[in-house]
């Protein structure tokens, strides 16, 4: 059985107090005679109604300052809304109504790109928090891609470049325009992604794909793959700490949330709603979802938005 000097690779702390807050921590806390560590708690609870129903849209910002856009399969529109951390109100209208877009960024400084409006698009948007202005076209039109990173340098990943054509391609926004880069293992759409230009996620796929890959700035690399392969659910964090949540897998709907620490996705606590082609903006310790379909509840297509949140405290080791 392995220490705890060889798995974290230094003894376990004596101190005259708490430490530091760290996840996993352990250590010997001398003025309370008792062995310490900090634990963290992931729940999901209600967030904000959004105004109406909508699902395949766009997602960027954070917790407490969100931002969805586009989507309603099978027509489309342009709206925006914009959270505040308890309720969502409109933004500025796309200049391309489309469904099934991608995204990232702020709620100030967002990028658009891709999607369907009655032909797949080549389209990307910025939004600077009150309108938004057309920017480079995407080298290939596609739907169903992943996107990550911010306004200025953005990725845009694999998707659906017609029905039911997947593709490997890979392309990278700087400001002002969009270059193709090295492709991923495996084509994929319905697919998500999190991260930056330097270091990001592109996770899991439509139908019940589980393969997940990192990239590095310069290629990609299969990693560990979901526990529960899936589409079309929604990935926020970065290449050490990330969160997968939602999706649809081979059949059914999942409301599943895994999460993932730089080598390893473990399953965690489930969303309320089993929530599909919906939004999301965060981190992988405060994130919100919104908009969507979510099969477990009436209707399908609901109002209803949810926030993750992870907690820290300190907790007395316990041995039986």
């Amino acid at each position: 059985m392995a220490t705890y000097k060889e798995i974290h690779g230094v003894n376990v702390q004596y101190r005259d107090s708490d430490a530091p807050e760290i996840e996993g921590d352990v250590w010997y806390n001398a003025s309370t005679g008792k062995l310490r560590m900090y634990a963290s708690l992931g729940s999901w609870a209600s967030g904000g109604a959004i105004p109406a129903g909508n699902n395949y849209v766009g997602g960027a910002g954070t917790q407490t300052a969100g931002l969805i856009f586009g989507g309603n399969i099978p027509s489309t529109t342009d709206i925006t809304l914009e959270y505040n951390g308890s309720s969502w109100t409109a933004g500025g209208a796309m200049g391309t109504g489309r469904y099934n877009l991608t995204g990232s960024g702020t709620q100030t400084a967002a990028i658009a790109h891709g999607g369907v409006a009655t032909t797949f698009r080549n389209e990307s948007e910025e939004y600077n928090g009150t309108g938004w202005t057309e920017g480079d076209n995407l080298v290939a039109a596609r739907r169903g891609a992943a996107g990550c990173g911010i306004q200025t340098a953005a990725l845009c990943i694999s998707g659906n470049v017609s029905a039911p054509t997947k593709t490997v391609d890979v392309e990278q926004y700087d400001g002002s325009s969009w270059t193709e880069i090295a492709n991923v293992n495996t084509a994929r759409g319905g697919t998500t992604a999190c991260g930056t230009t330097a270091a990001a996620l592109v996770v899991g796929a439509a139908a019940a794909v589980a393969s997940v890959e990192e990239w590095n700035g310069t290629s990609w690399t299969e990693v560990e793959d979901l526990n529960t392969g899936r589409g079309e659910g929604e990935a926020q964090g970065i290449t050490t700490d990330a969160i997968h949540c939602g999706g649809v897998g081979s059949p059914a709907t999942t409301g599943a949330t895994e999460q993932y620490n730089g080598s390893s996705w473990t399953e965690v606590a489930d969303m309320t709603n089993q929530f599909y082609h919906f939004g999301s903006g965060g981190t992988a310790v405060a994130l919100i979802a919104a908009a969507g379909y979510a099969d477990n509840i009436s209707p399908v297509n609901p109002t209803a938005s949810e926030e993750w949140t992870v907690t820290t405290s300190v907790e007395t080791v316990a041995f039986d």
